[in-house]
């Protein structure tokens, strides 16, 4: 088996952890196990090849970015934009079921909660940005074809990062209160981020608040945990696990691990895991978002 470690992804980076595993999606030759000792880090394995150049030809390309479900406009069909009405996305979802991508629609948006203006909920990775820009919109932003070099480099933790939101949840894009308002990202993470997100479908308890009844939004995404407490914000658990598994395998570890249920972690190999902090705003008009990270 050869293996990289990568120190550029380190499990308490949310967005790091999700890069690893949208990696193993892009690519179904890598298998993902993470570092047991300090703060766990990726490691990338390929039974044959290396691992960077196998990620590197499995690349997303310019045109299957363009093209993907959740772009504002598809021929025939209603627009798409940030709020988006629910008899498009219904229409949008049965004219794109069963294609390749699909997935991009069920998990960034639901029909299982609609507000009272009968617009769908967007999951908590899918958050509001200025400019109404759609999450399609920010990912083609950041979007590039990278050399393996690049690549590479990233993964060992000295990627180039760029002016930009990105996706708009990773909290290491901001600086300090001290430091100037820009964002930086690196387009790397970010591209791969996205493709993490195939693993953690969005869904609602069928409520519909345009009924005139007082309706509780109900949206809920793979991995988010609803706290007890009524005013407690839900947050989002991910592991770190010893054994090299491939993106089906993690699939299926995410469905029998429970955060909750430490006494249990060793039983299905998790050796670690964290609970997502959410931002704090600085005024009631500050709609930044961002995830930080705390170990449980």
């Amino acid at each position: 088996m050869n293996e990289l470690t990568c120190p550029g992804l380190p499990a308490s980076w949310l967005n790091g952890w999700l890069a690893a595993v949208g990696a193993t999606f892009l690519s179904p030759e890598l298998r993902l196990r993470w570092t047991t000792e300090g703060t766990p880090c990726a490691v990338l394995c390929a039974e044959e090849g290396d691992p960077v150049s196998l990620l590197a030809d499995s690349w997303p390309s310019r045109t299957l970015i363009e093209s993907m479900p959740i772009k504002r406009t598809w021929p025939n069909l209603e627009a798409m934009p940030r709020n988006v009405p629910v008899e498009a996305f219904a229409k949008r979802a049965q004219a794109l079921r069963g294609e390749a991508l699909a997935w991009t629609l069920s998990s960034t948006v639901t029909d299982l909660h609609v507000d009272d203006k009968g617009k769908v909920a967007h999951a908590p990775f899918d958050p509001p940005v200025p400019k109404g820009l759609v999450l399609h919109d920010r990912l083609l932003q950041v979007h590039h074809e990278p050399s393996v070099e690049r690549i590479r480099k990233t993964l060992e933790g000295i990627g180039e990062r760029i002016k930009s939101n990105g996706l708009g949840f990773d909290i290491a894009r901001m600086g300090s209160a001290a430091d100037s308002a820009d964002k930086w990202v690196d387009p790397v993470v970010e591209t791969l981020a996205f493709f993490g997100l195939a693993i953690l479908p969005v869904r609602g308890r069928g409520t519909d608040a345009r009924s005139g009844r007082r309706v509780r939004p109900s949206t809920i995404q793979r991995g988010w945990v609803r706290g007890k407490a009524r005013r407690t914000r839900p947050w989002f658990a991910w592991p770190a696990w010893s054994e090299a598994l491939d993106y089906v395998a993690i699939d299926a570890l995410l469905d029998v691990w429970k955060a909750q249920a430490k006494g249990t972690w060793t039983s299905v190999g998790i050796h670690a895991a964290w609970r997502s902090v959410s931002y704090k705003a600085k005024s009631t008009s500050d709609t930044t978002r961002g995830y930080g990270s705390e170990r449980l």
